[in-house]
């Protein structure tokens, strides 16, 4: 067994935001490596296909050494019983959002009780960053620069453009 201290980083990215990218630089420290694991919900609508969003993400991370990136449509623990990750990142803003993630890994735990998950507050200038807002900003034509990165805010904008 390596000594590598692997963990993942499981989310829709539908699309990145800057909180998702502060989250991963700071893991990037802390971890030796981090996988970016890009969930497919067939039950969720996302704006982004699972390979946009996968390309995205890609770029964004391209100057980092130990973070990689992959797509996954089953249960994260799976995923990380797989790959041989121990620890599930989950980035909390809110006590809304920590509720949430708290009932989620009380149900990881239950399924694979050796996968830990950790939560990370993401700095406060991303405190409010929720995908769902960025999306509808984009879709009425607002600027999304300060909350995605460029190519995202780029990609946002030609998407939108198509669905009005």
């Amino acid at each position: 067994m390596d000594n590598m201290t692997r963990v993942l980083f499981p989310g829709s990215f539908d699309p990145p935001t800057n909180g998702h990218m502060n989250l991963l630089h700071r893991a990037a420290k802390l971890w030796d490596e981090v996988e970016v694991v890009i969930a497919v919900n067939k039950g969720k609508k996302c704006t982004f296909s699972a390979g946009e969003r996968l390309r995205m993400m890609k770029t964004l991370t391209s100057d980092y050494e130990n973070v990689k990136v992959t797509v996954w449509d089953r249960l994260i623990v799976d995923y990380a019983e797989k790959s041989g990750a121990r620890i599930i990142l989950r980035g909390v803003r809110a006590l809304a959002d920590f509720s949430y993630e708290f009932e989620l890994s009380m149900t990881n735990k239950g399924l694979k009780p050796n996968i830990e998950t950790i939560f990370m507050p993401t700095d406060p200038q991303y405190f409010v960053l929720r995908s769902s807002g960025i999306k509808e900003i984009a879709l009425f034509g607002g600027d999304v620069s300060a909350m995605v990165p460029p190519i995202v805010a780029e990609a946002l904008r030609k998407k939108m453009r198509r669905q009005k």
